[in-house]
């Protein structure tokens, strides 16, 4: 039988060395194409650094700092990085997670690929479709009529009110 220690200091050994970092985000933000490109020294000069580590870093902003998590106004949440509008108010919910949450993405707004920077998971990731900002993750426990949850960075928005 294993014990608690043991168990635990073999948890720590197999994070300290899975491969966290940026370098995964970023080699998926390059593949493109898109339509929307900049250097990095464009994004810099655009995004805040909270923006900048969500958006081209693939960070994830705290739970419940952002104001667009209590949003409940008609309208639309654009991208940040290209102003493409990505959801709609009419799809938002409150998840009781501390992230914007809608159940579905405007048609054609976003991508997603396979996303395993955590160990012994694999999670959904979704990025703008014309620029390639991450967002945030798709998971499968949200509200009809998709049974989906679009998790989304606060930081990755803009919202534009009706």
């Amino acid at each position: 039988m294993i014990s608690r220690r043991s168990l635990m200091g073999a948890v720590g050994a197999a994070l300290a060395a899975t491969p966290f970092s940026t370098r995964h985000a970023q080699a998926a933000l390059a593949e493109g194409p898109f339509e929307i490109t900049r250097t990095e020294a464009e994004w810099r000069a655009m995004l805040s650094d909270a923006e900048y580590a969500v958006l081209r870093e693939a960070g994830t902003e705290r739970a419940y700092t952002s104001p667009l998590n209590d949003e409940t106004r008609d309208g639309l949440f654009h991208c940040r990085g290209c102003d493409l509008p990505l959801y709609s108010s009419e799809t938002k919910f409150d998840s009781g997670t501390g992230w914007p949450s809608f159940y579905e993405a405007l048609p054609d707004a976003i991508g997603t690929m396979e996303d395993r920077s955590f160990l012994l998971m694999v999670r959904t990731e979704c990025h703008c479709a014309r620029c390639g900002s991450h967002l945030g993750h798709i998971f499968e426990d949200g509200p009809e009529p998709t049974g989906m949850r679009h998790c989304i960075n606060g930081v990755a928005l803009r919202f534009q009110p009706a």
